[in-house]
């Protein structure tokens, strides 16, 4: 049973950085596409940002230019340096394989305050 953890949210100001961590247990990360995703009150979970094992990486167009993902594969983490920050950032953040396969972790709240 896989499990992930998702770490580094928290309140910040509008422009401001955070970065947050995705470990995982039972499972080699390298081995699989994985995505940050994120939720907001209301709204569906969506993926905002995906590394391939090869490093490829993609990104949603509200996304694009400010975050970076990437992966630490002899930490078995993978990261998402969120930059710029707006308040329309603010969600909980989830990270999972590209095609959602594992059991959802925590999450991560980011607040972005204007």
């Amino acid at each position: 049973q896989v499990q992930v953890v998702e770490s580094g949210g928290g309140l910040v100001q509008a422009g401001g950085s955070l970065r947050l961590s995705c470990a995982a247990s039972g499972s080699t990360l390298s081995q699989y596409t994985i995505g940050w995703y994120r939720q907001a009150p209301g709204e569906e979970r969506v993926r905002v940002a995906t590394i391939a094992s090869r490093g490829y990486t993609n990104y949603a167009d509200s996304v694009k230019g400010r975050f970076t993902i990437s992966r630490d594969n002899a930490k078995n983490t993978v990261y998402l340096q969120m930059n710029s920050l707006k308040p329309e950032d603010t969600a909980v953040y989830y990270c999972n394989t590209a095609f959602a396969q594992w059991s959802w972790g925590q999450g991560t709240q980011v607040t972005v305050s204007s």
